[in-house]
């Protein structure tokens, strides 16, 4: 008789990314209750700028060798971060947590087609049909009139923050290998932490009172997304870049967890849009077969992954 194959066993390394995939589910709640005493350019400043803070503490017997690539690296990610988290921020104060989260997951089909766009390097097969999986679930999250494309504001800022974190993923495979990790970081946070706070002047935000709130909510998802960031570094020397995906794909999962925990229910129809994400971010993700897929190369520092370095 034979027996049944053996469960696949999940390294450490991997029990890492699914801890810290279940922190960055838990995020959007966390930061759609700061919107709540904060306008979102202020919030995502304060929270990058402590992020900067953190990883250049950590980082200071480096960063006397910045370089003009990386400064500049640095430069054009912070601005792709600013635009991407800064515009999540703005549709969560009109958008359920967890719809968020599906719309943000539609960062990693958009690599593919933002590649073909900008580079002509046209979509293969398993890519293009993770893009059209993706759309299809997209009109349906966004409610009996999506199929009419008649978005609602805060989703559509949501849908273009998306677009902005594809930027930066493509931005972060094109640096990769040309330069520190750790320099790049600070700047990259520093850039969008500036970009952030100069931009309350122009959209009119009003600067908000003190509150704890802000201050600890602000402080907490800085350290976050540093513990994060030294997280991914580390898992991510042993993990392939398609396993890594198929984790990460798991994020708006658990934000609609925390979010219906929290109290939100989204309808059926928008559930079911919300599977079709998750479902072409994974088949996005299957270019190779299996055996070719289990000898790739990880990628140190998350990038090409099809996650960028500082997810929320």
């Amino acid at each position: 008789m034979k027996l049944p194959r053996r469960l696949p066993r999940v390294s450490q390394a991997e029990a890492v990314l699914i801890f810290i995939t279940m922190l960055w589910g838990g995020t959007f709640l966390l930061v759609q209750h700061a919107m709540t005493v904060s306008g979102p350019m202020f919030f995502v400043g304060l929270r990058f700028a402590a992020a900067a803070a953190i990883v250049a503490l950590c980082s200071m017997n480096v960063m006397r060798g910045l370089t003009a690539l990386e400064l500049r690296a640095g430069v054009f990610i912070g601005v792709a971060i600013m635009l991407g988290y800064g515009l999540q921020t703005v549709g969560l104060q009109t958008i359920p947590s967890s719809q968020s989260a599906f719309i943000t997951a539609l960062y990693v089909p958009f690599v593919p087609l933002l590649q073909w766009l900008i580079l002509g390097r046209r979509p293969g097969l398993m890519p293009s049909l993770g893009i059209a999986l993706a759309f299809t679930g997209l009109m349906l999250l966004s409610g009996p009139e999506g199929a009419a494309l008649n978005f609602s504001p805060g989703e559509i800022a949501t849908i273009i923050s998306a677009v902005a974190i594809a930027a930066e993923i493509i931005m972060i495979s094109a640096y990769a290998g040309q330069v520190d990790v750790r320099r790049v970081t600070v700047v990259q946070l520093a850039t969008a932490s500036l970009l952030a706070f100069l931009m309350v002047v122009p959209t009119g935000e009003r600067l908000p009172d003190f509150s704890w709130l802000l201050l600890g909510t602000a402080l907490g998802l800085g350290a976050m997304s540093a513990v994060i960031q030294v997280a991914m570094n580390w898992a991510q020397k042993s993990v392939s870049p398609t396993r890594a995906t198929v984790i990460y794909a798991g994020e708006p999962v658990w934000a609609g967890i925390v979010g219906r925990l929290a109290g939100e229910r989204l309808p059926g129809l928008a559930l079911l849009g919300g599977a079709l994400i998750v479902l072409g971010v994974i088949v996005s993700e299957l270019r190779k077969r299996p055996a070719e897929q289990d000898n790739e190369q990880p990628v140190v520092g998350g990038g090409s992954a099809g996650m960028p370095d500082h997810r929320d």
